[in-house]
């Protein structure tokens, strides 16, 4: 027989669903009907997509349990992203020819889901609250998905509109105090803890928990700067085929990448608040893997290993930083820890924990059949909602993406 959760633990999911539901139409709110409509490149997808698809994620791994039957069924077609056990979809990369459902006719669809969602939570199974509690993570990774495929939007426009202005779009990283410190923080090595714990929500993906040996080393207490990175491209960084993985040397070539993405030579960069000055002590944003690990062997460091950045989390206060806290981007004072500002890169491959079974049903396809040719991030970026992220947690993104808001930090041996 289901069993049912304390009335207070309800409250708190009713709670969060709809601060979380909220939160991603208040990010919509000064998008047009075109603004999310366009798709700028395959990867990144239309707004009006990720206001669509976390709803089907819902309605379709919620309320169809319930017998509740979809608002439209030909959503599913357009709307579901990459879950095979869900049937035909359309092509990731015709997203952006999905001319309607309009933006408020997807409007509709979300209250209409919101509501049903509403009136079944008082009796749903542990299961379905787990589903929910996973569908509220899902919508959270798509909230920062929705700003950085809007940045890639918008900087695809001659006319590079913002956003929003800078003071309520303050959604890029912050400049840190004291960047210029070089001093590292050292660890002895050992065996450590890696993995989330059992209790509290994690993705499948983080456990199990288990036992890593972690070599003695050390880590810069903060992300590489604008100003360091400069400093890479005056010396050639771009140029020398030495520092580059065989890969990224191919890569470089390839695309003719001379700097992270939204920079130009006159020391602006595009951010979602329109073309700025580049902020001389903000972490570097916008760089892939190739580009991370080149300038680490520049630096005559390292990229740090999975384990590595996780053991120095461990015990850090997760909340901090710049991160997203709501629509209007409320930015508090920046911190020199471990999460906010930009996702940094390690050189560990995005590969199953000892002992990792993906979920049961379909929503077990969400992490594991992914772990093939990806790298694995730490921390939380400026577009990251707060409360999202944790040491144990595994963001991933093949090597050559850089339109999130991805970063470095460097390690030594």
């Amino acid at each position: 027989m289901a069993t049912r959760s304390d009335p207070r633990e309800l409250d708190n999911l009713g709670q969060r669903l709809a601060a979380t539901r909220t939160l991603t139409l208040d990010l919509a709110a000064p998008l047009s009907d075109a603004d999310a409509t366009i798709q700028p490149f395959p990867d990144a997808s239309p707004a009006k997509w990720h206001l669509a698809h976390t709803t089907w994620f819902f309605e379709t791994f919620v309320l169809r349990d319930l017998g509740i039957a979809p608002f439209d069924e030909r959503f599913a077609y357009l709307f579901n992203s990459y879950y095979e056990g869900e049937g035909e979809r359309i092509a990731r990369d015709r997203r952006g020819m999905i001319g309607r459902p309009s933006l408020d006719e997807i409007r509709d669809w979300r209250t209409h889901v919101d509501e049903r969602l509403d009136r079944a939570l008082a009796s749903l199974s542990d299961g379905a609250r787990a589903l929910v509690e996973l569908g509220i993570q899902h919508e959270q990774q798509h909230q920062e998905l929705f700003l950085t495929d809007i940045l890639a939007t918008f900087a695809a426009n001659p006319l590079e509109p913002a956003y929003g202005p800078r003071e309520e779009a303050g959604l890029r990283p912050p400049a840190y105090a004291g960047v210029r410190d070089d001093r590292w923080d050292s660890h002895p090595g050992g065996i450590a803890m890696i993995g989330a714990p059992d209790e509290g929500f994690a993705f499948d993906c983080e456990r199990p928990r288990h036992r890593a040996l972690v070599h003695p080393h050390a880590l810069v207490p903060r992300p590489v700067s604008n100003s360091e990175w400069a400093e890479f491209i005056a010396d050639g960084g771009y140029t020398v085929a030495t520092l580059w993985l065989s890969e990224g040397w191919d890569w470089v070539r390839r695309e003719r990448v001379t700097r992270p993405l939204y920079w130009r030579e006159d020391g602006t960069e595009f951010t979602l608040a329109g073309r700025v000055t580049r902020e001389r002590d903000a972490p570097v944003a916008h760089v892939s893997f190739y580009e991370a690990d080149a300038y680490a062997r520049w630096a005559g460091a390292r990229l740090p290993r999975e384990e590595e950045w996780e053991v120095a989390a461990q015990g850090a206060n997760a909340s901090e930083g710049q991160q997203l806290d709501v629509a209007t981007g409320v930015v508090p004072a920046p911190k020199n820890g471990l999460f906010g500002g930009v996702w940094e890169w390690t050189n560990s491959a995005f590969l199953a924990h000892p002992g990792f079974k993906p979920a049961e049903g379909t929503v077990g396809e969400y992490n594991g059949k992914f772990m093939c040719g990806q790298f694995v991030l730490k921390g939380a970026s400026c577009a990251t909602p707060r409360g999202h992220s944790r040491a144990s947690y595994r963001n991933f993104f093949p090597p050559a993406a850089r339109w999130q808001f991805t970063g470095v930090r460097l390690a030594r041996d």
